[in-house]
């Protein structure tokens, strides 16, 4: 191996460090708990070296979000997949939505709420975050019904669950009828 090619790999482990330390922190104690400071004492690198991988906050913000993209389209085409039929694939993509969400809170705002410096629905949307949109649209494109624009009732849907994940997390619906509320989303959304 060569010297470039170890300190390309060195650089890769540091910035993934980086990114895991951060999702850690926000997710023990929240996004304003992190800090370039706490990071680096962490990480046990100095504030320039990770300055030297990451502008700032946002762009860490924006890197735990992509890490996050890929994790819930995963997440989602294995729930799909191990479902049998339209009406149960839908219905295993919002639990496994739902479930992420839940799981995983700060990767969630890191995706959906904060302000990473990512692009969304443009040209420039980073692929990760097409990708996890596309993994919704496999699903439900199947299901939108007659003369319904397969991406827009994606939109539609994945609203409805952002809904119902934000709503529920925040304590303004009470979380014992999330199933009954997946169960609506389904059966009134969903032409199965």
């Amino acid at each position: 191996m060569s010297v470039q090619e170890r300190k390309q790999r060195e650089r890769a482990e540091r910035e993934r460090l980086i990114v895991a330390t951060a999702r850690e922190l926000a997710e023990q104690q929240g996004w304003d708990a992190v800090t370039t400071r706490r990071l680096a004492e962490r990480i046990e690198y100095s504030q320039p070296v990770l300055y030297s991988h990451f502008r700032g906050k946002r762009e860490i913000i924006g890197a735990v979000a992509l890490q996050g993209a890929t994790e819930m389209a995963e997440a989602v085409r294995a729930a799909t997949a191990a479902a049998d039929g339209p009406r149960a694939r839908v219905y295993a993509l919002a639990r496994a939505y739902l479930d992420f969400a839940a799981d995983n809170p700060a990767v969630y705002d890191a995706l959906f709420q904060l302000d990473g410096g990512l692009a969304y629905a443009q040209e420039d949307t980073p692929e990760p975050l097409k990708d996890a949109f596309a993994a919704l649209l496999e699903c439900l494109g199947e299901v939108a019904g007659d003369g319904v624009e397969a991406g827009l009732f994606t939109e539609v849907f994945w609203a409805s669950l952002h809904g119902v994940a934000t709503l529920t997390r925040s304590g303004r619906l009470p979380p014992e009828y999330t199933e009954q509320r997946v169960e609506l989303l389904v059966d009134r959304l969903a032409i199965v």
